[in-house]
């Protein structure tokens, strides 16, 4: 049995295992049609009804399980999830009559502090070890492939972002190794008995630090990467920044960033000996799943909306570039002292500053363009329906009483200003259901 037989691992090792010709029960929450070798049973981990039937006749089952994803209320317990998934998932297979559990963690320094999720893919390692069954575990640091929580999640910030704002764990080493050679060693350790009882670390060849990590990646898409290091930036940040900027959502992206802050790589390799491998550089892994990626991006779920994602963005673009041209009308047909007063000028400067960041950042469908803009026109609409407050109050309230043509700028540039808000509030929500985890920008 193969658990979270859909995921980024588990598919991939469902697809291995049936083709070598092993007869292979996908576990899932969804409802999925039997292939050739391969019996898909829907279960909830924590219903120990559905768990035992699902279970019958298993001989071998690899735990590919974790709660990370889902609302804030609910990743927030993750790691209480993942205590009782194990001990549910324990007792069903020793009901079974289950021999030999497999599971994939994730590589840990038993000295240091670890992270929420660290601690917690330790944790489950420990429950399952705490039967009967003979369990293998494998450590692993960062994984590269398609579809890759972590890997998506930097992969996304360096294409996005020529100039990278980075806390200090971007200095903290790492062994990335190719998905491919993950399910190699989880695949080949069935015919090894030996294994058996055992842990195991895995990493790829090179030890490497998270911004050489970006860097490779830069360097492989012929871009160049600036990395401007922030020490204070603390991983809640962090996250939040990485949920504007990638379709990785905050909820995910906070446990994996809490997961970067130490080193995580390989001080046992005693599995190369029992399972020899050529290894895949970092470089290589990258192209497979860039390849991948491009060859068979994850399926797009249609959307059904009254307003058209792509007309949104092409409208919010040029909304913006409109604010932008009205605004300099405040310098060639304003006649205001109050305009080239250096306040005003500081603010004119963060205004276009601002309007050209978010633009750029749009044309990438990054979150945080659309914050932006949201913000700006926002400001951006107050302003222009202050400075023609007088029409109503028949008073000033920001410089002098703009002239006539000016009054009538500012109504065009409240219609603007409208346009923008309604544009980036709508994209800043819809953006997520149309971006994948392994689909290129």
């Amino acid at each position: 049995m193969v658990t979270g037989a859909t995921g980024f691992i588990g598919s991939r090792l469902v697809s291995l295992l049936s083709s070598n010709g092993y007869t292979v029960t996908g576990l899932s929450r969804q409802k999925l049609s039997n292939t050739q070798n391969v019996r898909y049973v829907q279960a909830d981990v924590f219903d120990n009804d559905e768990l035992d039937q699902s279970m019958h006749g298993i001989e071998v089952v690899y735990y590919l399980l974790h709660s990370m994803e889902g609302s804030k209320s609910e990743w927030q317990e993750f790691a209480n999830r993942e205590k009782i998934q194990a001990q549910n998932f324990l007792k069903s297979a020793t009901k079974a009559g289950v021999k030999r559990i497999i599971y994939l963690g994730g590589l840990v320094n038993g000295s240091l502090e670890l992270s929420p999720h660290m601690k917690s893919r330790k944790d489950v390692g420990d429950i399952l070890r705490s039967g009967t069954i003979p369990v293998t575990e494998f450590r692993a640091s960062l994984i590269i492939g398609a579809q890759g929580g972590s890997y998506a999640m930097l992969r996304y910030l360096v294409e996005r972002l020529p100039v990278m704002v980075c806390p200090s764990w971007v200095k903290s080493l790492a062994q990335p190794i190719a998905v491919d050679d993950v399910i190699f060693y989880l695949a080949e350790c069935l015919s090894k008995p030996e294994t058996m009882g055992q842990i195991f670390e895995i990493g790829g060849p090179d030890k490497i630090t998270y911004e050489e990590l970006m860097r490779i990646y830069s360097a492989y898409l012929n871009r160049n990467l600036f990395v401007l290091q922030i020490p204070f930036l603390t991983t809640r940040l962090s996250s939040y920044w990485v949920d504007l900027i990638t379709p990785v959502k905050a909820s995910l992206a906070r446990p994996l960033i809490d997961s970067l802050v130490h080193d995580t790589v390989v001080t046992d390799d005693k599995i190369t000996k029992i399972i020899p491998i050529r290894l895949k550089s970092v470089r290589e892994s990258i192209d497979i799943a860039t390849k991948e990626m491009i060859s068979s991006p994850p399926a797009s779920k249609p959307q059904e909306e009254k307003t058209g994602f792509k007309i949104n963005q092409k409208l919010i673009q040029i909304s913006l570039l409109a604010l932008a041209l009205i605004g300099t009308s405040y310098y060639w047909l304003d006649d205001r002292s109050d305009v080239y007063q250096t306040l005003w000028m500081t603010a004119s400067f963060v205004w276009y500053v601002a309007i050209f960041s978010s633009i750029v950042l749009i044309r990438n469908k990054t979150r945080l363009g659309y914050f932006i803009a949201g913000i700006i026109s926002w400001i951006t609409l107050a302003v222009w329906l202050f400075d023609n407050f007088y029409v109503v109050f028949e008073t000033s309230l920001i410089a002098d009483q703009p002239s006539e043509l000016m009054t009538i700028r500012n109504f065009v540039g409240i219609v603007f200003a409208s346009i923008t808000v309604v544009a980036s509030h709508n994209l800043f929500h819809k953006v997520i259901d149309y971006q994948y985890k392994g689909k290129p920008i």
